[in-house]
């Protein structure tokens, strides 16, 4: 016996009923999750998680991108996703073998950051950037515009030649732009790539809310990210503090042990610098510690993490740097330094050089060995470079 129209219409609004249950518990615990950090990436990650995951919006793929005012770029940021059907049956497998839920999968991110996972699909869409400019097509009309775009399987064809639609092999789509403090600020686009499953207006109304949601939550993590530049900024020299010394030395340790690649630490100090100080005045002093932090900046490496330590001593991070390595990089420096003429008086630094795993693996010894390295050169003369 069939069910009658009133059966029927009950059915219907049970289940409607069900899905809206579903959606705002969802909105819910995503809400509780991106309010555990403020951390950016950690945000992005819970977002697009939430965008992608069986228990949320269960599309396949979701990329953010950001927008580069300095360089003039949008910026592939972070994605979910697969890049292939195996890649995808391979994941859904393993997720559903382990009865993952929407917390397990965003504490996947910690193996992500520790390097002992690479998503493919991750690396693919940070390698991702467009020209903030006309000719980049969908991707710099939508950052204008507030609400999403639908792009239709109907209407794809007319964005065949579009750099975003190419790179992505986009079928139907939907992209929106984020905008805070009144500006747009990035995009974020999301897809059923190896589904093919329609996107229907629930999905719509649903991502558009989460992407209100996301909006304010990153606004608020950079607002978060900039106020801990500035407070691991040396305010003299522009270079990164001790205390972010300390705090980016610890992760690049954790990241190396775990990768099994060599970390580098060296400790450099300014000959004689008190007597400069003592003789010129402290303004003259400040303006030559600005002028070396300069020279340091650019005879380090675009990935060297540099920071000045404290006084006229300065500290640098060299990941994925042997000895060997690190030692060519110092003696550039100490080169650089040297051939440097400020207010007619030449500097020289003495620096000393330690190495994860050939010296130490912990963090403190390697700090103290390239200290005592570095009190070593100073006792051998001066101006030159010793290894722990």
């Amino acid at each position: 016996m069939e069910p009658s129209a009133q059966d029927q219409k009950v059915n219907k609004l049970q289940e409607e009923l069900e899905k809206t249950r579903s959606q705002f518990y969802i909105y819910y615990e995503l809400t509780r999750a991106m309010r555990t950090t403020l951390r950016l990436d950690e945000i992005v990650y819970i977002i697009l998680t939430g965008l992608t995951a069986h228990q949320g919006l269960s599309f396949n793929r979701a990329i953010l991108f950001l927008v580069d005012e300095e360089n003039k770029k949008i910026k592939g940021f972070m994605g979910i996703g697969t890049m292939d059907t195996q890649e995808a049956k391979s994941i859904w497998r393993s997720i559903e073998d382990q009865k993952m839920d929407l917390y397990d999968l965003i504490s996947t991110y910690n193996r992500i950051k520790e390097d002992r996972i690479h998503p493919k699909f991750m690396e693919f869409a940070q390698s991702l950037s467009f020209p903030l400019a006309k000719e980049s097509g969908i991707i710099y009309e939508v950052l204008f515009e507030k609400g999403s775009l639908h792009v239709t399987e109907d209407v794809i064809e007319k964005f065949k030649n579009d750099s975003l639609v190419r790179q992505l092999n986009l079928k139907e789509f939907l992209i929106s732009c984020i905008w805070m403090k009144d500006r747009p600020s990035g995009i974020i686009v999301v897809d059923n790539y190896i589904t093919h499953k329609p996107i229907n207006e629930e999905d719509v109304r649903i991502f558009n809310m989460f992407v209100e949601q996301a909006a304010g939550a990153i606004e608020n993590s950079q607002a978060f990210e900039d106020t801990l530049v500035k407070s691991h900024t040396d305010t003299l020299t522009g270079l990164w503090n001790y205390g972010y010394f300390q705090y980016k030395l610890d992760e690049e340790l954790m990241k190396a042990r775990s990768k099994n690649y060599p970390v580098s630490v060296l400790m450099i100090d300014l000959d004689d610098f008190k007597k400069f100080n003592d003789s010129q005045g402290h303004i003259h002093g400040d303006a030559a510690l600005r002028e070396i932090s300069d020279v340091l900046k650019e005879n380090a490496r675009p990935a060297d993490i540099l920071c000045r330590y404290g006084g006229e001593e300065f500290s640098v991070i060299l990941p994925h740097t042997s000895k060997d390595d690190a030692f060519k990089i110092a003696e550039r420096i100490r080169q650089a330094v040297a051939q440097d003429q400020i207010f007619g008086h030449t500097f020289t630094v003495s620096i000393g050089l330690s190495s994860l795993p050939s010296d130490d693996t912990d963090k403190g010894a390697l700090v103290e060995k390239a200290d005592e390295a570095l009190y070593q050169a100073k006792r051998q003369g001066k101006n030159q470079v010793v290894l722990a």
